[in-house]
């Protein structure tokens, strides 16, 4: 007969599973993706080396469920700080507004686990999560573009694309001080607004001294 695992014993497997994965992302959220290994990870769980090798085949595997986890959570966070601002004020740039904004300051208060997530070198494995993540992230902010269009706040376009273009963009633009250990908050504002002005709307006092050409004197 085929030994089946009781419901407690399987319960302590995924308990146990769950406390390497959150070693695992304590790990790299304090020293990123470089500066962790299967034996560092096991350490700070209090557990041998061998037995994260019963969980997870390898460094890759195990990254890869950490990448999955943190990926899906921030997504889940973005798209709760979108709805919400639609619901406050049902208008697609305010929404799109909030969750960029709610992104880079999440990212900026954890730089070295941001870094991991977004841009430093990982296992191939690793890195097939992270594009998979770039294109939630893409479709999350499409959500509020598509409303912005509907709205008739921005002119009709390829919002797949411009979302795709507005990550690339948040990326690129939080990625350099993450890399130079520089994280000063006054950049949210700023990609907030060149991501909102990719979409085709000025705001408000971008134009102010070229309408009134006395300002400039």
């Amino acid at each position: 007969m085929a030994y089946r695992r009781t419901p407690a014993v399987q319960d302590r497997l995924d308990a146990l599973r769950q406390r390497i994965v959150t070693s695992a992302i304590d790990m790299v959220a304090r020293h990123g993706y470089g500066g962790c290994s299967i034996a560092a990870v096991a350490s700070h769980a209090g557990i041998g080396t061998g037995t994260v090798y019963r969980h997870f085949a390898n460094k890759g595997e195990l990254f890869t469920e950490v990448f999955r986890l943190v990926s899906n959570q921030e997504v889940a966070a973005l798209e709760a700080a979108r709805d919400a601002a639609w619901a406050r004020s049902h208008s697609g740039v305010d929404a799109l507004a909030a969750a960029v904004q709610g992104f880079a300051e999440r990212v900026l208060s954890a730089p070295t686990l941001a870094y991991a997530l977004l841009a430093e070198p990982v296992d191939p494995q690793v890195d097939t999560e992270r594009l998979f993540f770039r294109r939630t992230f893409r479709d999350a902010l499409a959500v509020a573009i598509d409303d912005a269009v509907v709205c008739c706040e921005i002119p009709p376009q390829d919002t797949s694309l411009t979302a795709a273009c507005a990550v690339g963009a948040i990326a690129e633009a939080l990625v350099l001080p993450l890399t130079r250990g520089a994280t000063d908050a006054a950049v949210v504002p700023a990609i907030v607004s060149v991501v909102i002005r990719s979409l085709g709307r000025c705001e408000p006092g971008d134009f102010s001294d070229a309408q009134n050409p006395s300002a400039s004197l």
